[in-house]
């Protein structure tokens, strides 16, 4: 009987496990065969998990700044691929490519931002 219990009792740890690991990476708000070029000035930055996020001031075409949300990824994955904190700051410029929203609100899931040097890289 308690290895019967112990068995379920892991099963059910592990399916629990497996579910949430994966429920929180969907990108199903954002259209993933699609990219977009934003440029603007960085309002706000979080650099927090499970994921980054950067506010970003964008001039449209009418001349309007409009607040854009970006979503990156988590801290840890940032700083495997080389970023640090202090890689990006409020006020400074950024020219990036990411997927936007499916509601085409003024929020994406960034990809690519480009470096001085014109190379990409990659925060997400």
């Amino acid at each position: 009987m308690r290895l019967k219990t112990a068995s379920t009792l892991a099963v059910t740890i592990l399916a629990m496990t497996y579910s949430a690991v994966w429920g929180h990476h969907s990108h199903a708000n954002y259209i993933e065969s699609e990219w977009i070029v934003l440029e603007g000035a960085v309002r706000e930055i979080h650099w927090m998990n499970p994921h980054s996020w950067i506010y970003l001031d964008v001039v449209d075409a009418d001349g309007q700044s409009r607040a854009w949300a970006l979503e990156g990824a988590s801290i840890t994955q940032l700083r495997r691929d080389g970023w640090t904190e202090d890689s990006i700051q409020v006020g400074g410029k950024l020219t990036l490519r990411c997927h936007p929203l499916k509601d085409r609100s003024p929020g994406c899931l960034l990809g690519f931002i480009t470096l001085d040097d014109g190379s990409e890289k990659e925060f997400d």
